[in-house]
């Protein structure tokens, strides 16, 4: 909170202000209530919108912020992200208390949103940095290592919601605005997804080629549930569904060229793309080899990584198609947001599939957001539990046989259990 006291100044009357946006929760939207509103769009009910929508959602994960272990709060790039956050905070609260009925207004606020935008800017990479540093100078437990993973959830997750609300803005009534454009604001209502599908693969297999001089070849299937043509369409943000296939391209472009090193002709990878009635599904297959299952979870690990790390000191070789760690997680958070998901499978020795759910109805795709409340402390102050199931090891795998967990002998004296337990025991007898 240093950061804060500094660009701020008066502290209580900074954290009263912080205290009153973050008691409010964010007012999730759906697709189609950006597509309602931006098809008779008008700047003032979005600066009044805005004007205090953004604050609350700044406050919510401010707040958390300051929940993190104490030593990644004095991370260098943590402190700098805290500041950005708070500059940005005190920047839209000026704009409270302003009706926005005359244009200076709303060109200023316009302005501010693109400077919010650009600071923001690398937000993920320098938090990045922060826990890199920690990790680094401190290490991670468990529970620490949980508490990060929960919190660069919600961050970016937050940093998501945040950037699409701006980018609305800004596309409907910034200076640089594209016309004539189909899409309203960031969102295009008539997306094809096996084009926005080509796109990515196309960049990812560019990338593949630099890199490895070679890349597979893709198949595509499609079926839209009818004998109508094979054209799937659905309302959705280009960028979004562009940002989750190329990272699941590269990832199983990779996979291919290291499974198969010595091949003349490279597996093809399979995509299938499906139109139902509640979800379009985007199937990824590859035969790049699978990865074991007991690795599955650690994919979505923030910092773990199955490509070696790049060296970012050596700034003339060209960057490798994975090595940091955040792309899955990144594109979960993604295809999260407005209701989806995103998930793998993998048969080790053969390959991976990768399916990506969206809602194929705008109006129940809503926003998913963090929302700072009493559990959202209570997660940060407890860390996890132990474990009342028995762990994947032998009980005699260090030699001694591990006795019960605390937690599931007091639940044997104190509860039901333990009467089932005796009435069993005496039936055996």
């Amino acid at each position: 909170m240093r950061l804060t006291r500094r660009l701020l100044g008066d502290v209580s009357k900074t954290l009263k202000v912080l205290d009153f946006f973050s008691q409010y929760n964010p007012s999730p939207l759906s697709i189609k209530q950006f597509i309602d509103f931006g098809q008779n769009a008008c700047e003032r009910k979005s600066f009044l919108f805005l004007r205090k929508e953004l604050p609350v959602r700044l406050a919510n994960i401010m707040k958390e912020i300051s929940l993190l272990p104490e030593n990644l709060q004095h991370m260098p790039s943590v402190e700098m992200v805290q500041s950005w956050y708070v500059q940005s905070f005190a920047d839209l609260v000026t704009f409270v208390k302003v009706e926005g009925d005359n244009e200076d207004d709303l060109n200023r606020f316009c302005e501010t949103l693109d400077r919010v935008k650009d600071r923001h800017r690398s937000v993920v990479e320098t938090m990045a940095q922060g826990v890199m540093e920690m990790r680094d100078s401190h290490g991670f437990d468990n529970t620490t290592e949980n508490s990060i993973q929960y919190f660069l959830d919600r961050l970016y997750m937050s940093r998501i919601g945040i950037r699409m609300l701006i980018n609305q803005h800004s596309l409907l009534f910034g200076k640089n605005i594209v016309s004539p454009s189909k899409h309203i604001g960031s969102i295009d209502p008539s997306c094809n997804v096996v084009g926005v599908l080509k796109d990515a693969y196309d960049n990812a297999r560019f990338l593949c080629d630099q890199y490895y001089m070679d890349s597979p070849d893709l198949e595509i299937n499609m079926n839209n549930g009818s004998t109508l043509p094979q054209v799937i369409e659905m309302c959705y943000v280009p960028s979004h569904l562009y940002h989750i296939l190329f990272e699941l391209f590269k990832n199983s472009m990779r996979a291919v060229m290291e499974c198969h090193v010595d091949a003349e002709n490279h597996p093809s990878i399979k995509a299938t793309v499906c139109l139902g009635t509640e979800d379009v599904t985007i199937k990824i297959s590859d035969a790049g080899g699978g990865i074991p299952r007991s690795r599955t979870d650690l994919l979505f690990q923030y910092l773990y990584s199955t490509a070696p790390r790049p060296d970012s000191s050596d700034v003339n070789v060209s960057a490798p198609l994975a090595g940091y760690g955040y792309g899955l997680p990144l594109s979960r958070l993604y295809a999260r947001y407005f209701q989806g998901d995103l998930q793998l499978y993998s048969s080790e020795g053969y390959g991976s599939d990768a399916m990506v759910y969206l809602k194929a109805l705008s109006s129940e795709a809503n926003e998913l957001l963090p929302v700072f409340n009493k559990t959202t402390t209570k997660f940060y102050k407890q860390g996890i539990t132990m474990s009342d199931w028995t762990s994947s090891q032998s009980v005699y795998s260090n030699g001694n046989a591990r006795g019960f967990s605390a937690q599931a002998v007091r639940s044997y004296r104190t509860g039901p259990c333990r009467q089932h337990c005796l009435t069993a025991g005496a039936a055996l007898v």
